[in-house]
This record gives structure tokens, C-alpha cells and sequence, in this order.
């Protein structure tokens, strides 16, 4: 009996998916070890070799390994861009946005820190344009929190309001470096309720 053949749409689908996992493979393995080693201390040979696969089958995925640290980045501040958004445009108020948004960035911090880490050391390592791009990613973000708190002060200075949106955001994304010896179940309150006295609206405000 010959055997069953698949269809055309569904091996496209299946080498298509095996494609974006790969791709996925790649960018956490380039995570992991730009946050350990920086950037020039990794090669596309150990970025292959960290995710199962030769040096050069890299190139299939990413142009060259600055195309990784692009993807990498680029991609990172658009989820953190699309993904606020969405949550203040599912939030039934304001309040809830915002803490919406302390606990959306606090999921982040304690997911991603070794892209946060990445960030902080290797941004200058980008190409301009995709350095330029990182940026107005995330100028957006923070316009996005500060919308948000100005609709909750509508008489603050927007200064204040962007500088309390930063100094917070440095306070979440450095904290998960020193709290790794605590479980995620304690440090993710504790977090939230840090950030939004940071914010001018502590908790049962």
C-alpha cells in the first residue's frame, strides 16, 4: 500500500512553524549568552551551537549576529509597545490600566532579565537605525504610561509624570538581578506595590 503523502499547505505549515521555532531557539540562546558574556563575547558558531544547529544555519534565520541582537531588541521593546497597549485598551479605568501596566512591566522583569540585561550593556552595539528604532520604542512605551497618569492628575506637569514612569521602570527592570533567591510568588507583590507608590498611586489610594 503506497503511503499516504502529506498535503502541500500542511508540510509549508509544519516547515513554516519549525522555522519560527527555531528562529525562537536562537534569539532566547542569544539572551542567555549576551547577558553572561556582552555582545562581542559570543560568536555565531556559539550562538549555533547553543541552540542545536551549525554556525552558518544562523544565516538562515538573521543576517549576521547583529541582526540577532537587533531582533532581539527590536522585537522585545515592540512586545512591550503592542503589549501595554493592549492592556490599557482592555482596562475598564484608568486605575486598572495602571496597574495593569505595573503588572505587565513586572511580568517582563521577572521573565526577561537577561534581555533586559542585554539592553542595558549592548544597545550601542545595534546599527543606528536600529538603535533609533529601539528608542522610539520606547519613548512610546513611556508615553503610554504617562497618558495613563495624566488622565489620573490631569493637573501634574508631564515632566514629573515621565520621570516617575522612568525611575520606575529603572527600579523593576534592576531589581530581578538582586531577588533571585526569593520565589517569584513573593517578589512580584512586593514589586507592584514598590511601583505604584513610585507612581504616586500606592496601594487602597
Amino acid at each position: 500500500m503506497a503511503k499516504p503523502t502529506q498535503a502541500p499547505e500542511v508540510a509549508a505549515t509544519q516547515r513554516g512553524r519549525a522555522k519560527a521555532d527555531r528562529r525562537a531557539s536562537l534569539l532566547a540562546e542569544a539572551a542567555r549568552l549576551f547577558a553572561a558574556r556582552g555582545f562581542d563575547g559570543v560568536s555565531i558558531e556559539d550562538l549555533g551551537a547553543a541552540a542545536g544547529v551549525s554556525g552558518p544555519a544562523v544565516y538562515r534565520h538573521f543576517p549576521s549576529k547583529q541582526g540577532v541582537l537587533a531582533a532581539l531588541l527590536v522585537g522585545v521593546s515592540e512586545s512591550l509597545r503592542d503589549g501595554g497597549a493592549a492592556v490599557v485598551a482592555d482596562a475598564p479605568d484608568d486605575v486598572a490600566a495602571l496597574r495593569g501596566l505595573v503588572r505587565f512591566h513586572v511580568d517582563f522583569a521577572l521573565g526577561d532579565p537577561d534581555v533586559i540585561r542585554v539592553q542595558d550593556r549592548d544597545l550601542d552595539a545595534l546599527a543606528v537605525d536600529d538603535r533609533r528604532a529601539v528608542r522610539a520604542l520606547q519613548r512610546a512605551y513611556v508615553e503610554l504610561w504617562v497618558g495613563v497618569l495624566a488622565r489620573l492628575a490631569p493637573d501634574a506637569d508631564p515632566a514629573e509624570l515621565r520621570l516617575r514612569a522612568q525611575a520606575t521602570f529603572g527600579l523593576l527592570n534592576s531589581t530581578p538581578h538582586s531577588v533571585r533567591s526569593l520565589p517569584r510568588r513573593r517578589v512580584a507583590p512586593l514589586l507592584e506595590e514598590m511601583a505604584l507608590a513610585a507612581l504616586g498611586h500606592p496601594t487602597g489610594s
